[in-house]
């Protein structure tokens, strides 16, 4: 009997074992590529390249997504959505609950390369289409895979379907702390919960605030300081407090053959080009200089007239990063939407002795683009990615801060998206 039981007992930890390991590999990392043939992904709403993937749900309004096929051939990409928690974890919730229509969709819009060197194939489509949309606010991941095979994923988009149940309001300002007042921001707000029904706001409530669009330091976990009525303010003299960084570095690539004040010099080769950007240097002691950024976003565009969808070229990009010595016991990154904000091998940096200098090289399209070099200390297990020994921070830096708002029903089995508002340090500062 006991041999009997420890077999059983063993065959269930073996299957607990083998579903955790299922599960794992199950995880899907938001705004990942997971083809090296991808290039130069754009999710926004459509007509705005600048603007995060947000869609009010039951609305006219759409989005637009787009991206390039390195390997020159017409392939058949399709995608789908999964409802998500505000923690981007998927919801335990039945697809048929929150979509209508297909559940895999085909993108059907591409067009052949033409005119540039590199050679792609440049794929797009409007969402939600009328054969596939959301009928449930929240978070969204937008898959994108081959031959309607899920396995064969070739990218991921954070999606943010928002149905307007509340409001929000607020304003940008210094803190008070000596020690932040120079270098940080505060963000002030308070939200009207309208008639949802709470009951308990510390549970039901989540609040995540993310600076100019990034997640891998969006402020999250925050609790309320006071509640009257429907309003709950957040508006603790600790939190909501964020360094203010610096304007983002920018190089425009509209044109390979004129070349910008950011680029050193262009090698033209017979099938390719290699840009060289000017090389960049600390500035963290650095006083503020307000320069016009894109917040770290990007654009396609060419400056001859041609249509940058289909026509716009490549360029391998190099970049580099003067620095006497190398930062002993860090890495250096290339942060922005040109590295999918992600620190993985494409966004690192190494540094060249010979040449005293971090170096990368991106192949990036032409077009506008923003970007900031920063560090994650090797010796911290998840360690965070800063800019303050490279850039530095100043309060007075313009940067957009996104609240989103997620509230979840007693019962509710996902959090739903009941509101969102954009914040500017220059334009709501007070």
């Amino acid at each position: 009997m006991r041999t009997a039981a420890f077999i059983f007992v063993l065959g269930l930890v073996q299957c607990l074992f083998h579903g955790a390991a299922n599960a794992q590999a199950n995880v899907i990392t938001p705004d990942h590529v997971y083809h090296s043939n991808i290039r130069t992904v754009k999710f926004s709403q459509a007509g705005d390249l600048l603007t995060m993937p947000m869609y009010t749900v039951g609305s006219d309004e759409k989005l637009e997504l787009s991206f390039d096929d390195m390997d020159n051939d017409v392939k058949n990409y399709y995608y789908s959505f999964v409802l998500c928690n505000a923690d981007w974890t998927p919801a335990q919730v039945n697809p048929f609950d929150y979509m209508r229509g297909f559940s895999e969709t085909r993108i059907l819009n591409y067009r052949l390369s033409s005119v540039s060197l590199q050679r792609y194939t440049h794929y797009s489509v409007q969402l939600p289409g009328t054969n596939s949309y959301p009928v449930k606010s929240g978070n969204y991941m937008l898959k994108v895979f081959l031959d309607s095979d899920t396995s064969q994923l070739a990218f991921t988009r954070r999606m943010y379907v928002v149905e307007n149940k509340a409001g929000i309001t607020g304003f940008i300002k210094q803190p008070i702390s000596p020690k932040l007042f120079r270098t940080s921001q505060k963000i002030n707000f308070e939200v009207n919960m309208g008639s949802l029904n709470i009951q308990n706001p510390f549970d039901q409530v989540k609040v995540v605030i993310l600076q100019n669009y990034r997640w891998d330091n969006a402020i999250t976990n925050l609790k309320p300081q006071f509640i009257n009525g429907n309003v709950i303010k957040y508006n603790a003299e600790q939190n909501c407090i964020m360094p203010g960084g610096k304007e983002f570095r920018w190089i425009d690539l509209r044109s390979f053959r004129l070349q910008t004040e950011r680029v050193r010099n262009t090698e033209y080769h017979n099938n390719s080009t290699d840009v060289y950007a000017v090389p960049d240097v600390e500035r963290a002691d650095k006083v503020y200089q307000f320069i016009k950024d894109v917040n770290g976003k990007f654009y396609q565009a060419t400056l001859e007239n041609y249509n940058p969808n289909f026509e716009g070229d490549y360029a391998a990009v190099h970049f580099s990063f003067l620095s006497p010595e190398p930062y002993a016991g860090y890495d250096m990154y290339l942060l922005g939407e040109l590295t999918n904000y992600e620190f993985n091998d494409n966004s690192k940096l190494t540094y060249n002795p010979a040449s005293r200098a971090y170096e990368g090289t991106l192949q990036l399209k032409q077009g506008y683009y923003n970007y900031i070099y920063g560090l994650i200390d090797k010796t911290i297990p998840d360690g965070k990615f800063s800019t303050e020994l490279t850039e530095g921070d100043s309060w007075e830096t313009e940067n957009n801060y996104t609240i989103l708002l997620y509230f979840r029903p007693l019962g509710g089995r996902a959090d739903e998206l009941v509101s969102s508002i954009t914040l500017n340090s220059i334009l709501d500062r007070k």
